[in-house]
């Protein structure tokens, strides 16, 4: 639980004092328990919550201004590099790292949880084979509640815990497939014999004909980092979103598919689409110069280039960008486009405008370029990026419903008309 420092902060309305609380965290600055402005007839107003903690949480911690970004206190760089996806599962779950032998009985649950309902597969059939594969995700993952009526009960802690495993292992499963169906290809089903991330990549570009398809272990060994990357990343939209559905009493598989819708947003899951569509529009090389002098006029937004969050860099790129280079020369890819990207990175890195105002480049640039290069389409990035956070939103579900809580309900500084009569 968080701590009382003995401080308080006070607030004056309509000539009274009220002392408001003042809590510690492990990490971050303290906050002001505002609950009592309630009882005076007040509310606070805080548009978009950027300055409201909206719950207690062990489980991620962010630094924006040093860029630290820590799971249960562990730095991203040193999970991403030194921990694989599933272990760093495990931790969001249970606090701490998995010793080797409930690392494997943790990958066993998983694996064997990997298979879906094949009434499940029938939900492909309706829609539209040119549907955005986010939408597939939202219906279909929204749709596993109507599957698993024996373990639905939110205040069963070995329930909960079920359907965590289920979810970690069913996600890669519709994800390839929601990409399948819309190229027009078979399902591939799942390979317990293969690891988190090279199964899903087998089930996203293995076809029937080709039964000796082999994923190469650069590409899986990418595929997982993003994965390990984009596992959590503390109150952001989604995350906040996931939480709200669950503070109503939701089943988990309504919870999580209220996340994807979030993460859909282009504002916030959509980033590193968006970078491959300024490169389409950049065009190649030789425009890469007028387009930078375009962003310092402002006439023009550079996509991938700094952060929300992180003001000074984001912890996280600098791993992807690592596993970007290894799996370039891995393939030894010759795209015009990839060169660009990498022209974009030269002059962000070395230019004194973007160097000053620290426009570097993050991780949703980086992503971008590794998807691409991998060959995946650009309307199922964010569906990877929904396949790795999965973990972190069923970890904070999990966390919620651990503790009392509230279900939530935001107030609102009214500006509409007074009351008034009907007049004929």
């Amino acid at each position: 639980m968080s701590a009382a420092t003995g401080k308080k902060a006070v607030l004056q309305l309509d000539g009274k004092e009220i002392e408001l609380p003042i809590y510690s965290g492990t990490l971050g600055p303290d906050v002001i328990d505002v609950k009592d402005v309630l009882a005076s007839g007040h509310f606070t107003f805080d548009p978009g919550f950027m300055a409201t903690a909206a719950c207690e949480s062990k489980i991620t911690f962010i630094d924006g201004d040093k860029g630290v970004l820590l799971h249960r206190g562990y730095p991203i760089d040193q999970l991403a590099t030194q921990a694989d996806y599933l272990e760093t599962c495990y931790l969001l779950l249970n606090g701490e790292l998995p010793t080797a032998e409930q690392k494997a009985e943790f990958d066993a649950k998983v694996r064997n949880h990997t298979m879906v309902h094949d009434q499940v597969s029938r939900f492909f059939n309706g829609f539209r084979r040119d549907a955005h594969p986010m939408a597939i995700m939202v219906g279909v993952v929204g749709a596993l509640s109507a599957f698993y009526h024996n373990a639905l009960d939110i205040e069963d802690v070995n329930h909960r815990e079920i359907t965590a495993i289920r979810l970690i292992a069913k996600i890669p499963t519709l994800a390839a497939w929601s990409y399948k169906y819309t190229v027009g290809q078979p399902f591939i089903y799942p390979r317990n014999d293969l690891g988190y991330a090279e199964n899903f990549l087998h089930m996203m570009f293995a076809t029937p004909a080709d039964r000796d398809y082999k994923v190469n272990p650069v590409l899986a060994k990418a595929m997982d980092r993003i994965f390990t990357l984009h596992a959590d990343h503390e109150q952001n939209a989604s995350t906040s979103t996931v939480r709200l559905a669950g503070s109503t009493g939701a089943n988990p598989y309504a919870c999580i598919s209220s996340g994807i819708s979030a993460l859909w947003g282009p504002a916030h899951g959509g980033a590193n689409e968006a970078v491959l569509r300024m490169l389409d529009e950049i065009g190649s090389v030789e425009n890469v110069a007028e387009f930078m002098e375009k962003v310092k006029r402002k006439e023009v937004k550079l996509m991938g280039f700094g952060h929300r969050v992180y003001k000074n860099f984001d912890p996280r790129a600098k791993v992807m960008k690592q596993t970007c280079d290894e799996v370039l020369e891995a393939l030894g890819i010759n795209d015009p486009q990839l060169e660009l990207a990498m022209e974009l990175e030269k002059i962000a890195l070395n230019d004194p405008y973007f160097v000053e105002r620290k426009l570097y480049p993050n991780v949703d640039f980086y992503s971008g370029i590794i998807l691409k290069a991998i060959g995946i389409p650009t309307d199922m990035f964010t569906v990877i990026f929904a396949l790795g956070r999965t973990v972190g939103w069923i970890s904070h579900w999990l966390e919620m419903h651990a503790s009392p809580y509230k279900i939530g309900r935001p107030r609102q500084l009214y500006t509409g008309e007074a009351q008034r009569d009907i007049k004929r």
